[in-house]
């Protein structure tokens, strides 16, 4: 009998918590609605992430579920979504508490789409689907197992659209429906918006490449340097300043310049160690915690966020 029971009512920051060290420090830094659409966008890509990554599944069962999953998010089907966590949980498709403890939430997850406005639940909703059916094409290319190995750069690069390009795009389409004045940059936001979510990903990618090799994945190229990796990501968080810099002059709430600009500073930060100390190196407590109080002054001063997050 399956162990895991599931909780109510549920609490969406306490699943950030236990899914996200990052973005459970950035994303309260939004102003509401922003806030609990970009929450709910988080943890269904979070779902569709743990399928994908699900470390004791075959490669059928994972792509599977990534397609009922976003048949589900597609019909906001709160009760067939009750009866497929059920299935899933009888062999859970991951190790990691909170993943699971979010899996078990996943028809209160979607459900929350119900009460958002028309327009922020079409995004959600198409940029979920996006991902889920992504991600179900990249498993399908691993082996029975599961096990993926990308070949080449633009390889990794169409790897990281999938799992991170699309929520930048998630994100500008969140941020224009919600802070209308921000059409005057909608050029600049949509010209950046792919590279910062591959930055932040490849950050993710160098950082967790022992973990991963040792469940089956290799996400860094046989045969390309990690120093051509690092340099792209380098060049994406460059971008993702530009991003944050169209934000500010449109006339972003400071919750969206924090919001982002927490992520490319702790990006950037991680980087560094990552290229001093290898992967699997973290950013210490203390450096999260002087980053947070740069980012303060300078929203406070109105000071150029580009500046802070170079």
């Amino acid at each position: 009998m399956c162990q895991w029971v599931l909780r109510a009512p549920m609490d969406l920051d306490e699943l950030l918590v236990k899914t996200s060290r990052t973005f459970a420090l950035a994303i309260p830094m939004l102003p509401e609605p922003t806030r609990r659409e970009v929450s709910v966008a988080y943890l269904l890509f979070r779902i569709a992430d743990t399928f994908e990554d699900a470390t004791t599944w075959p490669r059928a069962e994972r792509i599977e579920a990534l397609h009922a999953f976003s048949d589900a998010v597609t019909r906001v089907d709160v009760a067939g979504l009750r009866a497929l966590v059920a299935r899933w949980m009888v062999k859970p498709p991951h190790r990691h508490a909170g993943y699971l403890e979010l899996l078990q939430q996943t028809p209160e997850v979607v459900g929350t789409l119900s009460s958002m406005s028309p327009g922020a639940r079409e995004i959600l909703i198409k940029h979920t689907v996006r991902t889920s059916k992504g991600m179900a094409d990249i498993v399908a290319r691993g082996d029975a197992a599961g096990n993926l190995q990308l070949a080449s750069v633009p390889d990794l690069k169409a790897y990281c659209y999938i799992v991170a390009g699309i929520v930048g795009e998630l994100l500008t389409d969140v941020f224009l429906h919600d802070a209308p004045q921000l059409e005057s940059v909608r050029g600049a936001l949509t010209a950046n918006m792919v590279e910062f979510g591959e930055g932040l990903q490849l950050v993710n990618i160098l950082k967790d490449s022992g973990d991963d090799a040792k469940d089956g994945r290799a996400y860094l190229p046989q045969g390309v340097d990690r120093d051509e990796v690092l340099e792209l990501a380098r060049k994406d968080l460059d971008c993702a300043s530009r991003y944050i810099d169209a934000l500010q002059r449109g006339g972003a709430p400071k919750g969206y310049l924090g919001f982002t600009g927490i992520s490319v500073m702790l990006a950037r930060a991680a980087l560094k160690v990552l290229e001093n100390d290898g992967p699997g190196a973290k950013v210490s407590r203390l450096e999260v915690a002087r980053l947070m109080g740069q980012l303060q002054a300078t929203l406070a001063s109105g000071a150029s966020m580009l500046q802070a997050t170079a």
